[in-house]
C-alpha cells in the first residue's frame, strides 16, 4: 500500500511541474501528429529583419499561410557598393516565419515575374523530400504552393536550394523559420533576427561600384565580405538594436553561409542561456556559440549595465575588416556594484 502511495504521490508531482512549466520544449515530434488544428486560418505576420513576429504563447495549433516572393534585386553590400541578390521577399534575410508545433503550414512561394532564375526553398524545419525544394520549383512569373505539418521545436533555417545551389545561398537566399513548442516560449522583453553570410565578389572589400559574384572566391571559400543580415554595418549607427537595463533579450542568430561556421559573440555579455544548435537543449554561462553553415542558435541574456555591446563573429577579422559587426545600445541606470571604471 505505501508503494502505490508513493507512486501516486511522484505522478502528482510530475503533473504539477509540467503545469507550473509549460513552455519546456518538448524533445520528440511523436505528439505533434495527434495535436488538432482548429478551423481558424492564420495569415502570417512580414517584417522586415531584424524584426519577428509577436510570441505564438498560448494558443492552440492552427493553419498558417505563409507569403514569400523570390525576387532578384540590386542593393547596397557596403556603402557605395551595391551587388545584385537573390531574395525572400526583398531582404536579407527573407522573413522570418513564426509557428508552433501542430501548426499546419500552408507556403505559397511566388517567382517574380522579372526574375532571370528558377527558385525554389528548401525549410530544414520540414519533414519531407527537400524540405519543400521538389515541391516548390517555380520559373519567373509562376507560383508554387506546398503543405506541411510542424513537428519538431526549434529554430531552423531555410533557403533556396534550385541549381546551382551554392550560388543560390551564396546571393542572399536564406532565412529562419522558429517552430515554438506547446505553450510557447519564455517570456522575455525584447526579441531580435539575426543572420550572418558569406559574400563572394570580384573586387576587394569596400571596392566602389557594382560588384559581380566571384565564383572562384566561392569555391575557395575566401569570402570579400562576412555580414550580418546582408550589409555591412547593417546593425550600427540608427539601426543597432536597443535595449533597456534590466530586459532580457532574446536573439534568434542563424548563419546562412553558403561555407563560414560562426563564431557568434556578444562583447560585455555572458548568454545566460543558449539552446544548443537551435533545438531543446539548454546550455548556460556560454561566452562565445558556434553556429554552422545552415544552422541557427537562440541566445538569452539579462542587460544589467547601460552602454555599447558589440556583437561580433569572433573570427575576428571578419568583424573588423570584413563586417561581421552590430550593436546592442542599451540604456538606463548605472549600477557601480556591477560594472565600475575606478580610475
Amino acid at each position: 500500500m505505501k508503494k502505490i502511495i508513493s507512486v501516486l504521490a511522484i505522478g502528482l508531482l510530475m503533473l504539477q511541474a509540467c503545469k507550473q512549466n509549460p513552455a519546456t520544449p518538448r524533445s520528440s515530434a511523436t505528439d505533434a501528429e495527434t495535436i488538432k488544428v482548429s478551423g481558424e486560418t492564420i495569415t502570417h505576420e512580414i517584417l522586415n529583419p531584424p524584426l519577428v513576429p509577436a510570441p505564438i504563447g498560448d494558443r492552440g495549433a492552427r493553419k498558417v499561410v505563409i507569403n514569400l516572393e523570390a525576387t532578384e534585386i540590386e542593393s547596397e553590400l557596403a556603402d557605395g557598393v551595391t551587388y545584385k541578390f537573390w531574395t525572400f521577399n526583398n531582404t536579407v534575410p527573407g522573413t522570418f516565419i513564426r509557428v508552433r508545433v501542430g501548426d499546419e503550414v500552408e507556403l505559397r512561394l511566388k517567382n517574380a515575374s522579372n526574375s532571370v532564375m528558377p527558385h525554389n526553398i528548401d525549410l530544414h524545419a520540414v519533414n519531407g523530400p527537400g524540405g519543400g525544394a521538389e515541391a516548390t520549383n517555380v520559373a519567373p512569373g509562376k507560383e508554387a504552393i506546398f503543405t506541411f505539418k510542424a513537428l519538431n521545436p526549434g529554430i531552423y533555417v531555410y533557403h533556396c536550394a534550385a541549381a546551382p545551389v551554392p550560388l543560390h545561398i551564396a546571393n542572399g537566399m536564406y532565412g529562419m523559420i522558429l517552430v515554438e513548442p506547446e505553450g510557447g516560449l519564455p517570456k522575455v522583453d525584447r526579441e531580435y533576427y539575426i543572420m550572418q553570410g558569406d559574400f563572394y565578389t570580384k573586387g576587394k572589400t569596400d571596392e566602389k561600384g557594382f560588384q559581380e559574384f566571384d565564383q572562384d572566391k566561392g569555391v575557395d571559400e575566401n569570402p570579400t565580405y562576412v555580414v550580418f543580415n546582408g550589409r555591412k554595418n547593417s546593425l550600427m549607427g540608427k539601426n543597432a538594436l536597443e535595449a533597456k537595463v534590466g530586459e532580457t533579450v532574446r536573439l534568434f542568430v542563424g548563419n546562412g553561409g553558403p561555407n563560414l561556421a560562426s563564431s557568434f559573440h556578444v562583447i560585455g555579455e555572458i548568454f545566460d542561456k543558449v539552446y544548443v544548435e537551435g533545438g531543446s537543449k539548454i546550455n548556460e554561462n556560454v561566452q562565445t556559440t558556434l553556429i554552422p553553415a545552415g544552422g541557427a542558435v537562440m541566445v538569452e541574456f539579462k542587460v544589467d549595465e547601460p552602454g555599447e555591446y558589440i556583437l561580433v563573429d569572433h573570427s575576428i577579422f571578419r568583424a573588423f575588416n570584413k563586417g561581421a559587426i552590430g550593436k546592442l545600445v542599451v540604456t538606463g541606470e548605472k549600477n557601480p556594484k556591477i560594472f565600475n571604471k575606478v580610475k
